[in-house]
């Protein structure tokens, strides 16, 4: 008995030290099995065997120790040149995630994921990985490559006759001489059926055809009928839109209710207020159609497009042949040629025949050097040079290189601008990713 204890006791000792023994092996060779594996994989690379260096490179990664770098850079080599069969393009992908979620992933991995989708043509997923990138580890570098990548666009299919800046999500477009809406994108929206059709917000637009002028819905059903004589409106925002009648202009709501003073003309509203001619004289009137925010005392308020004239508390006003800026009822910059509405806190300006930006100070942020220019939209303007339109930075760079016959301010992240088919509607694709412009 104590004989058969000894001996079983031995064989518990030897069993310990050899499992002590083989784990002891096991921990100090984790590293020489990676290179081991490393090197059977090279030999295969080298013959261009790239599909049985796979799992020889896969499991060395699985290791995680000294030589993981080098397997798993070995390791996406390979998946690239395996990339147009099976699954590879998907694992190189996970490989690149997985180390750009490591906490000391350093830039050059964000570098590489971001070039690789650039070349896959998912911009919008290149740069949303050089956002990533740069919030995590700063990189002058990553910053660089998203500045010089962060412009693309991509252009609409959907062409039209006339297209207006976008409000609120749509833009009023036209086809074979009548009028609907379009989304920022371009795609239809509102039929283009009608003589004329207002911008769209809250859940109207005001459209007129054969005469008879109503408000219809984002599924373009009639929600209000216009009894009334009128011979023109104006564009709909904040409930309020313009009816002109034999009178002149008056103020009105979205189902018609109108006010009772005439003006000579009524834009659109912004803010609160919208521009008003009232005995030869413009001011800013408010949205009860008898508040004036600005009386009316200048021989004109410089307006958009669609009748804005931007920021109530900082506008441009014209005396005689002169353009001013006007902060807070003073005038505090001027004269100008020309303006543009503020959008963005900057506003374009013509001196000389060209055309600049100042801020609501009424200082020059961009010098006048284009021929013609828009306000900012999303930190873009568009610009004019020798008779193209691209769009410029707040640092004054050309980023979108001038090429359309005619453009208009970005909303959304899309702008609509005139190519040779006619109007088309361009879309930042990093706007796409969810990123939008900052």
């Amino acid at each position: 008995m104590k004989r058969m204890k000894r001996i079983l006791l031995g064989l518990a000792c030897i069993a310990l030290l050899a499992a002590s023994w083989a784990a002891a092996i096991t921990s100090k060779s984790n590293a020489d099995r990676q290179r081991e594996l490393i090197d059977q994989a090279s030999a295969y690379t080298q013959d261009e065997i790239y599909v049985l260096a796979v799992p020889l490179l896969e499991e060395a990664a699985a290791y995680q120790d000294d030589f993981t770098p080098e397997a798993e850079a070995a390791l996406k080599q390979v998946y690239l040149r395996l990339a147009e069969k099976g699954d590879f393009r998907r694992r190189y992908m996970n490989l690149l995630e997985k180390q750009m979620a490591r906490k000391d992933a350093g830039p050059e991995i964000f570098q590489e994921a971001a070039l690789y989708n650039f070349e896959m043509g998912k911009a919008a997923d290149a740069l949303a990985v050089l956002r990533n990138g740069i919030a995590k580890t700063g990189s002058e570098d990553l910053t660089r490559l998203y500045e010089e990548r962060r412009y693309a666009f991509r252009c609409g299919r959907n062409i039209y006759e006339e297209a207006s800046e976008i409000y609120r999500g749509t833009s009023q477009v036209a086809q074979g001489g009548r009028w609907g809406l379009a989304s920022g994108s371009g795609i239809p929206y509102v039929p283009c059926e009608y003589d004329k059709i207002s911008t769209f917000d809250g859940d109207r637009a005001i459209v007129q055809k054969d005469g008879v002028i109503s408000a219809v819905d984002r599924d373009n059903n009639r929600v209000a009928l216009l009894h009334a004589e009128a011979g023109d409106f104006g564009n709909y925002a904040e409930n309020r839109l313009g009816l002109k009648n034999e009178a002149g202009w008056l103020l009105a709501t979205g189902t018609f209710q109108t006010g009772s003073t005439a003006f000579e003309e009524l834009g659109m509203f912004t803010a609160g207020y919208a521009p008003a001619k009232l005995n030869g004289k413009w001011g800013l009137i408010g949205a009860d159609g008898g508040e004036w925010l600005i009386e009316p005392q200048y021989d004109d308020v410089v307006r958009d497009d669609l009748g804005r004239c931007g920021d109530p508390a900082a506008l441009f006003i014209r005396r005689s042949d002169s353009v001013y800026l006007v902060r807070d009822g003073e005038e505090i910059a001027g004269p100008f040629e020309d303006a543009r509405p503020f959008q963005d806190g900057w506003a374009a300006v013509s001196e000389s025949g060209k055309w600049g930006f100042i801020d609501t100070d009424g200082e020059m942020r961009i010098p006048c050097r284009f021929d013609g220019a828009r306000s900012f939209g999303q930190h873009l303007a568009a610009v004019e040079e020798d008779g193209l339109w691209g769009y410029v930075s707040l640092q004054g760079e050309l980023v979108i290189e001038p090429q359309f016959l005619e453009a208009r301010s970005f909303s959304g992240g899309s702008a609509p601008v005139r190519t040779g088919l006619g109007w088309q509607f361009i879309s930042l694709l990093e706007y796409e990713g969810g990123g939008g412009l900052f």
